[in-house]
């Protein structure tokens, strides 16, 4: 189709079952290239099932999962994700962080910014054990990477740091600076701003802004956080019990019935009778 030369991500007829429990239904959307879409919906509503299912935690029973590298000729750049292992998903350019931090906590800030360029370093034992050049410039690059992250994050002094000694909004951002060292078309954050203040979730909308518009970067996101989606997405993609029940805009889905529906509940139609007596 034309219209994908312009998605990063296009997720068509997903639907996931664990035993006699079907989590999600005929999944679709797509996400553009350089957007910032957000998945939002009730809590049980399957936006993280959906994200593990992106990632390859998860393999769907059904329907398709596409990423979409770039260039014209989509037959040589669209890849099949929905059978692909853990690694290979992250070598194409699909980064994620977690609802709880996974980072590695015995770590440094900058060690687990070096462990996340791997894939990047030249490998092999013998390459390693005789420091090969082209073994010594992928280290150099890495740790050069490693600490342009850890400024661009406000990290830099806390760089020699194990990662479970920094203060949980440091740890958030460590854990993005580490998905984003991956070089990620796509990176899925999911709930980024859980358990941080209104200042730190004031300054997270500034910083996924940035990582768009300075890095290219296109953005996928699972929050709660009404502020933080409604005023930084593009593109708002609303769940319920495992179905897709709206998307489009920001605006739009607020409007839309079945999203306060979904949230608030429907008024009881039946009015109910106060008891009598007492105070």
């Amino acid at each position: 189709m034309p219209t994908e030369l312009g998605n990063v991500l296009a997720v068509r007829n997903v639907s996931i079952r664990f035993g006699g429990l079907t989590a999600l239904t005929d999944i679709a959307f797509a996400v553009r290239r350089g957007s910032i879409t957000a998945v939002i919906g009730p809590n049980g509503a399957g936006k993280t099932t959906l994200f593990n299912c992106i990632t390859g935690f998860y393999r769907p029973a059904s329907g398709t999962i596409r990423l979409f590298q770039g260039g014209a000729d989509l037959e040589r750049t669209r890849r099949a994700l929905e059978r692909l292992p853990i690694h290979r998903i992250a070598r194409l350019g699909v980064a994620r962080t977690y609802q709880n931090t996974r980072l590695f906590a015995g770590m440094t800030a900058l060690e687990n910014l070096l462990v996340a360029q791997h894939a990047f370093v030249a490998r092999g034992l013998v390459p390693g054990l005789i420091g090969t050049p082209r073994y010594r410039r992928a280290e150099a690059e890495a740790e050069r990477r490693a600490w342009s992250w850890l400024t661009f994050m406000g990290l830099d002094a806390a760089a020699n740091r194990r990662a479970g000694t920094l203060a949980y909004g440091q740890q958030r951002r460590l854990e993005i600076a580490r998905a984003m060292a991956a070089r990620p078309a796509l990176i899925c954050l999911d709930e980024p701003a859980a358990g941080l203040n209104p200042q730190e979730a004031l300054e997270l909308n500034g910083l996924i802004r940035r990582l768009r518009g300075e890095f290219g970067v296109s953005v996928l996101l699972i929050e709660h956080h009404m502020g933080v989606v409604m005023s930084i997405s593009d593109h708002v993609i609303v769940l319920d019990h495992g179905q897709v029940i709206s998307q489009g805009t920001p605006a739009e889905v607020q409007r839309d019935p079945k999203v306060v529906k979904a949230y608030l509940g429907e008024e009881d139609p039946q009015p109910r009778v106060r008891a009598s007596g007492g105070a």
